[in-house]
Formats: C-alpha cells, sequence, structure tokens
C-alpha cells in the first residue's frame, strides 16, 4: 500500500511538472510552417538581423531586416549590379500598427503592436524559377494571445507583388546609405 502511493504522487508530481511547464513556456514560434512549406525557424534569430530599410503605409510601419548573407550581398551592388541575390538570402518585413508618440516634444508616430513578419528566402532549387527562387510567407502576430500563426492564404508575391521589381531580384526595398 505504502508503495502504491509513493507510486501515485509520483505520477501526479509529474503530471504537474508537465503541466507547469507547459503554462510557463508560451506557444514555439519556430514550429510554425507556413502553407507553402516555409518554416518559421528558417528564419531564427531575426530579431538581431540588420536593417535594410523602412516603410510607412496608412496602416503599418514596417521594419525591414536581413541576414549577414542578403546584407553582404547588398554591401557587394547586389542588386544593382544585375546578379540575384545568392542562395541563401533571407528578409524580413517586420510590421506594427503605429501610434502618436505621446512622450516626444514632437509629432511623430512610433510602433505599438507588433502584427506580422512578411519572410522571403532564397533557395533557387526548392522554390520557382518564376518567382526568381524567391520562397514567400507571412506569420501573424495577436497580441492579446501573444502567440504567432502561419497566414493560412499561400503567398506567391513574386509572379504577383513582387513582378514589379524583377529587373532587382525582385526586392522592393534598397539597402539604405548609413
Amino acid at each position: 500500500m505504502k508503495r502504491k502511493s509513493k507510486l501515485m504522487i509520483a505520477r501526479a508530481a509529474a503530471v504537474l511538472v508537465l503541466l507547469g511547464a507547459s503554462a510557463v513556456h508560451p506557444q514555439e514560434k519556430y514550429s510554425l510552417k507556413s502553407p507553402g512549406g516555409i518554416a518559421f525557424s528558417d528564419f531564427k534569430g531575426y530579431e538581431d538581423w540588420s536593417v535594410v530599410s523602412s516603410a510607412r503605409t496608412d496602416e503599418v510601419l514596417k521594419v525591414i531586416v536581413a541576414n549577414p548573407i542578403m546584407i553582404k550581398a547588398f554591401k557587394d551592388g547586389f542588386p544593382g549590379n544585375g546578379k540575384p541575390f545568392p542562395d541563401g538570402s533571407k528578409i524580413a518585413k517586420l510590421q506594427w500598427k503605429p501610434k502618436k508618440s505621446t512622450e516626444a516634444p514632437f509629432v511623430v508616430e512610433v510602433p505599438d503592436i507588433f502584427s506580422q513578419a512578411f519572410v522571403m528566402e532564397k533557395d533557387s532549387k526548392r522554390f520557382s524559377k518564376d518567382d526568381g527562387g524567391w520562397g514567400y510567407a507571412v506569420f501573424n502576430y495577436e497580441a492579446p494571445s501573444d502567440k504567432f500563426t502561419a497566414d493560412s492564404s499561400p503567398v506567391n508575391c513574386g509572379t504577383k507583388c513582387h513582378v514589379a521589381v524583377k529587373a532587382k531580384d525582385y526586392i522592393f526595398h534598397p539597402y539604405q546609405k548609413r
């Protein structure tokens, strides 16, 4: 009887530990995969990538960052030199809803709520030549739940919106002077 009680207590403790661990560790964004097969884990570390550019629409503020392979290519003159970006190039467009700063002594909008990461990955063996070898995905962020989700809409920007910049290897944002 004593042995059964200890075993039940050990099992109950193990269940509580597992439940506690799942409550402490929020959803792992890097486990997500887009409908097109792009894994968010391919962009691990994007939070520390170098800034390429920024952009503003009526709805969102955007900061465009790139991995070291793409930054090196930009610095080497891509895509202005007529060459395509090398395989392994990755870029992320990070988007926030803007708000007016309540602290600045002048009128300025600052990022408020993060909304999504639009990502592109160059792999000419894996992705369509029609898209210049680029794969596209969108990962949405929902602030109330503090969770990312892979956008369920298939993203094929190369033959749609990015075709306008085909001559720049499908990249809208130039590397900005510093």
